[in-house]
């Protein structure tokens, strides 16, 4: 097979099963599986897949075909201009994610040797992005599940200033055994129970864990509530559900509500006296 035949096979394949961008994504698996990069793929078009990785190459756009969602195919996926680790029983990093980063470092501009938290940090994009880019912090982040603190544990690694911590923000004991911080950030579930059904078929292959906050999707802002006037003296920000601004301005008097590029609120911010 050659690799505009690959290209072609693979489009045809997911293109057949409704999955938009047929032909990027192809291209993202035949890049992962060659080892090429997109420009040395669709300038050597006549070049010959070697057999086993064809095989590889069918096998992974059938998994795609029947709905496994591309980033765990693929075993990694950009945020920030990095690369991370995901796989099944982690969230997958998200665009809108990344705001919380650029608000960190505009806030972190000049602070010094700062103490970051990260609260529900699945793969750990944020904080971790944080730690390598804000040189002399340190940054504490903080997963309940097995299988996303064992994701975590792989991105983390050979970042100095990072410390990882399994536990459970609604455990008083561990909450009380964080350091005060600077900045306190996270990505908590913000999905209302009833709404998980409906959610599309991709992300419903991802872990229910990281979705559901309960009845009125506020679960997990009401433990924040009560957690950051405890461990951090700077300010706060939360990534949230692109309705729940109203409601966050409640829970979090004198807060910000931040809008992404969409014009949704995706970030809720807590500065100083108002935490």
């Amino acid at each position: 097979m050659t690799l505009s035949q690959a290209i072609k096979l693979g489009t045809e394949t997911l293109s057949s099963e409704g999955i938009d961008n047929a032909r990027s994504e192809s291209l993202w698996i035949l890049e992962s599986v060659t080892g090429r990069t997109l420009p040395e793929i669709l300038v050597n078009p006549d070049d010959i897949i070697e057999e086993g990785l064809s095989e590889t190459f069918g096998s992974m756009l059938a998994e795609r075909a029947a709905g496994r969602p591309l980033q765990y195919i693929l075993g990694k996926w950009p945020f920030y201009g990095d690369e991370f680790f995901v796989e099944e029983g982690v969230l997958i990093p998200r665009p809108e994610t990344e705001m919380l980063v650029d608000f960190a470092l505009d806030y972190l501009k000049g602070a010094g040797s700062p103490v970051i938290i990260d609260l529900c940090a699945g793969t750990g994009c944020i904080g971790l992005t944080v730690a390598k880019l804000v040189p002399g912090s340190a940054v504490y982040l903080v997963e309940k599940y097995d299988a996303a603190f064992k994701v975590l544990k792989k991105n983390a690694q050979g970042v100095d200033n990072a410390v990882i911590i399994q536990g459970d923000i609604f455990d008083e004991k561990l909450v009380s055994s964080l350091p005060l911080c600077n900045l306190l950030l996270s990505n908590p579930p913000y999905i209302r129970s009833a709404d998980i059904p409906s959610l599309q078929a991709e992300v419903l292959r991802e872990p229910h864990t990281a979705l559901d906050a309960g009845e009125d999707g506020l679960m997990f802002y009401r433990a924040l509530a009560q957690i950051t006037g405890k461990i951090c003296s700077g300010a706060a920000a939360f990534e949230c559900g692109e309705d729940q601004g109203a409601a966050l301005l409640e829970l979090f008097p004198g807060s910000e509500i931040h809008k992404d590029w969409f014009g949704n609120d995706r970030m809720v911010v807590i500065r100083g006296e108002k935490i």
